[in-house]
C-alpha cells in the first residue's frame, strides 16, 4: 500500500469566525495528520463584500507569489455531455475493480500520491452519501462518485497542480444546497483543502448540517446580493499584455460551424460592451501582432490521429485557452500551437464547457499572453471596424477585416454578424475592435452566403471564463 494512503485529517475550528480569519489561518501537518478547516458562513453583514473582497486580495497575492493555492468560483458545472458521464463512471468501475484504491482520474494522472488520498476520500464520501439515501442502488452511487470527480477535474487543477500532503489550498464556493455539491465540498477537504462556504442566500439542509461535517458561523439575515467574482488580475503588478510580431504554421483542415439561414432572428438590440480605455485605434498591422495571443487546435483521436482543426484565444496566464465547444468535444486529445514557439502543447485537459453558448476552455502546461476582452460601456455598432484571426483551412493565424454588419440570436444565444473573412478552421478565432480587444470569438458562417458569419459576443465570453483570467 503507497505510503500516502496513511494521510488523515483533523477539523480545526478554533477561533474562526469571520471571513477574514478563514483568509488568515493556515493549518499544520504533523507526521501523516493534516489539519483542515471546514466552514460555512451564514447570510451576511454590513462587512461581508468588503472582507470577501480584502480575501481575494490577501489570498490571491499569496497565490502570485507561490505561497499558497486559491479559487473561488460562482457555481459548480454542469456534467452534460455523455463521453464525460461515460469517462467517468469508467473511472468508478476501475477503482472499484482495484479495491477502492487510488482513483485515476484526469487530475491525478501524474500523481500516485494524490490518486491513492483521492482514492480514500471518495470511500468516504460514498459512505455518506449511502448514509444519506438508504435507497440508493450501485448505479446511483456510481452517478454520484462520476458527478464528484467530474467536478473536480473542472475546478481542481489550479488548487491541485504539484500537490503534496502538507500543500496549502483554500477554496470557496457560494451558496450550496444539494446534498452533492455539500459533500463534493467534503471531498476537497479529504483532500487537504480548507474550504469555506459562503452561504449568503440560504444554508443546507437540517439533515446535512447534522452530520456535523461543518463549523457554521452565523454572519447575519440572508441577502440576495452576493460579492463580485473572484478575478486574479486585479492583484498583478501589470495586466496582460500582447505579443510579438508573428510567425507561421502549418496545420491540416478543421471544421467552422455551418448554420441555416432559417436559424437566424433579428436581434433588436445592439450588444452591450464596455469603451476601450485606449485613445486612438491600433493600425491592421498593429493588430495583425496579436496573433501571436491566438493558437491553433489540432484535433486528436484516441490513436492521436488528426480529426481537424481549429483555432483558439489565451484568456488566462495560467495555459487558459478559450475556444468552441464543437472544436473541443470532436476530441480525445488536442494539439495546441503558437506562434514562434517550435512546440506543439499535448493536452487533454477540458477544464469547462457549455454547449448551448458553444463555449470552451482548455488548458496547457505553458505561460500565456492572453488578448484583453473588452469591457466598456459603448455599444457595438453595425458598420464598425473588425480585425478576424483564426487559421482556416489549416492556414495558421490568417488577419482579416471587415465591419460588424448586425446582431443576431442564434438558439437565444447573442451573436454578432460580420463580414471579416473565415472558413472552416476559423471556428474559436478572435474577433477584435480597432484597439485589439476581443468582442467576440468566431463560431459560425453560412454556406450559401458570401462573407455572413457569426461569433459569440464579449458578454457571454465575460462570464464564461470569469475566474481563469
Amino acid at each position: 500500500m503507497h505510503q500516502e494512503t496513511l494521510l488523515t485529517f483533523r477539523y480545526n475550528v478554533t477561533d474562526i469566525a469571520s471571513v477574514s480569519a478563514f483568509a488568515g489561518v493556515q493549518g499544520n501537518r504533523n507526521g501523516n495528520c493534516k489539519e483542515v478547516y471546514f466552514l460555512r458562513m451564514i447570510g451576511k453583514n454590513a462587512a461581508y463584500e468588503t472582507e470577501v473582497e480584502q480575501m481575494d486580495q490577501c489570498l490571491g497575492e499569496q497565490m502570485l507569489r507561490g505561497q499558497l493555492k486559491y479559487s473561488r468560483i460562482s457555481s459548480l458545472p454542469v456534467l452534460s455531455l455523455r463521453e464525460d458521464a461515460e469517462y467517468y463512471a469508467g473511472c468508478f468501475d476501475r477503482w472499484t475493480g482495484t479495491g477502492r484504491k487510488a482513483m485515476q482520474i484526469r487530475l491525478t494522472a501524474d500523481n500516485r500520491a494524490l490518486a491513492c488520498v483521492l482514492g480514500d476520500a471518495c470511500v468516504k464520501a460514498a459512505d455518506l452519501f449511502r448514509q444519506l439515501t438508504p435507497h440508493a442502488n450501485a448505479s446511483i452511487e456510481k452517478n454520484f462518485v462520476a458527478k464528484l470527480l467530474f467536478w473536480l477535474d473542472q475546478t481542481g487543477k489550479g488548487l491541485l497542480e504539484d500537490w503534496q500532503p502538507g500543500s496549502c489550498a483554500k477554496f470557496v464556493l457560494p451558496n450550496l444546497s444539494k446534498k452533492q455539491e455539500y459533500l463534493f465540498a467534503y471531498l476537497l477537504t479529504r483532500l487537504g483543502i480548507d474550504v469555506l462556504l459562503l452561504q449568503h442566500q440560504s444554508d443546507i439542509d437540517p439533515q446535512l448540517d447534522g452530520l456535523g461535517l461543518s463549523k457554521k458561523v452565523t454572519l447575519g439575515p440572508f441577502g440576495k446580493d452576493g460579492p463580485k467574482a473572484f478575478d486574479i488580475r486585479r492583484y498583478k503588478n501589470t495586466p496582460p499584455v500582447p505579443s510579438r510580431v508573428p510567425g507561421t504554421g502549418q496545420a491540416v483542415s478543421a471544421g467552422t460551424a455551418r448554420i441555416a439561414a432559417a436559424d437566424l432572428r433579428h436581434r433588436d438590440r445592439p450588444v452591450r460592451v464596455m469603451q476601450s480605455a485606449a485613445e486612438q485605434e491600433m493600425a491592421f498591422e498593429e493588430l495583425a501582432q496579436l496573433a501571436s495571443s491566438v493558437v491553433m487546435i489540432s484535433v486528436l483521436d484516441d490513436r492521436g490521429q488528426v480529426l481537424g482543426t481549429g483555432s483558439g484565444i489565451m484568456v488566462g496566464e495560467a495555459g487558459y485557452i478559450l475556444t468552441n465547444c464543437h472544436v473541443a468535444n470532436k476530441g480525445r486529445f488536442y494539439g495546441v500551437q503558437i506562434e514562434e514557439d517550435d512546440r506543439i502543447y499535448r493536452t487533454d485537459e477540458i477544464i469547462k464547457y457549455n454547449s448551448v453558448l458553444d463555449l470552451a476552455v482548455i488548458r496547457i502546461d505553458r505561460r500565456l499572453k492572453p488578448l484583453p476582452i473588452y469591457k466598456g460601456e459603448k455599444k457595438l455598432v453595425r458598420g464598425q471596424k473588425v480585425v478576424a484571426i483564426g487559421s482556416p483551412l489549416g492556414l495558421f493565424n490568417s488577419v482579416s477585416d471587415g465591419i460588424i454588419s448586425g446582431f443576431r440570436v442564434i438558439g437565444d444565444v447573442d451573436m454578432i454578424q460580420f463580414t471579416a473573412p473565415i472558413s472552416h478552421g476559423s471556428s474559436g478565432g478572435a474577433l477584435l475592435n480597432m484597439f485589439g480587444e476581443v468582442i467576440g470569438i468566431s463560431t459560425a458562417g453560412m454556406d450559401d452566403g458570401q462573407n455572413i458569419n457569426l461569433a459569440v459576443g464579449y458578454e457571454c465570453i465575460s462570464q464564461f471564463i470569469r475566474g481563469f483570467t
